[in-house]
């Protein structure tokens, strides 16, 4: 009885998440798709053409897997950050923690919602890119893994975001300072072979590098990491930011006091 009465909780915040950002979905789909629209323009098709091939392949090819995880990793992000923050300004999180709701399924019900928010951005990006390159995903399963698992581990970091936000500036500081330049530095629009070598090893401490490279693994079969390696990383990052999660909410953290 306790595993349906929580399955169904768990539907029910992944529903309302999902509704409220289908609801202004003039605000969460468009917009990424318009600026992906851009890059595939301006970095593609324009400075592409100069730049000629990279890793094998034509520029926009190359950077289109780069492009789709950066939509994937920014709305499952900013999804989860903003409505963990509007529930705690308003009270609804109160009230579910003082509902015999676990903990566990409060929290990955906001992860759910964020996935489903970045996989669609992500789904809409690739089939945007399908007008200026061709896909041909490699690795399937790879490919499928890597973008679910990404999608997860951004949506437990705008959760931790959300929890010790005070007010909605502190919501866009993270994003704006910290995940900006560690996507754009992450090998979305290069290969970090182009570094010198101690820049390579620099580049080395930049988490989203992996996932990047796992994700162009996946459709190109190319990556400047070992897949596996990759592939290891993300799971250890989300086992980590999810017990951190976890146990902010359990202790009431930016809540309760």
């Amino acid at each position: 009885m306790n595993n349906k009465k929580n399955l169904t909780a768990f539907r029910t915040i992944i529903t309302k998440e999902v509704l409220r950002f289908l609801r202004i979905w003039v605000q969460t789909l468009i917009p990424p798709a318009i600026t992906m629209t851009l890059y595939f323009v301006i970095f593609g098709n324009l400075i592409g053409s100069a730049i000629g091939e990279m890793g094998g392949f034509k520029y926009i090819e190359y950077i289109t897997p780069g492009l789709i995880m950066m939509s994937v990793i920014t709305n499952s992000y900013s999804n989860v950050v903003a409505a963990f923050f509007n529930a705690k300004m308003y009270g609804h999180v109160q009230e579910m923690l003082i509902s015999p709701v676990p903990n566990h399924v409060i929290l990955l019900g906001y992860i759910g919602g964020g996935m489903a928010r970045g996989l669609t951005v992500g789904l809409i990006v690739t089939l945007v890119s399908l007008f200026f390159s061709e896909l041909h995903i490699e690795h399937p399963i790879m490919t499928i893994f890597i973008v679910l698992m990404t999608s997860m581990l951004f949506s437990i970091a705008g959760f931790i975001n959300a929890v010790y936000a005070r007010n909605f500036d502190d919501i866009s500081i993270i994003p704006t300072f910290v995940l900006t330049p560690l996507t754009y530095l992450g090998g979305v629009f290069y290969s970090i072979s182009l570094l010198s070598e101690f820049w390579q090893t620099v580049s080395l401490a930049n988490p989203v590098l992996y996932m990047v490279n796992g994700f162009r693994y996946g459709i190109l079969g190319v990556s400047d990491i070992n897949p596996w390696v990759s592939f290891s990383l993300i799971i250890a990052f989300i086992a980590v930011l999810y017990f951190i999660a976890y146990r902010l909410l359990k202790n009431g953290v930016g809540i309760r006091s």
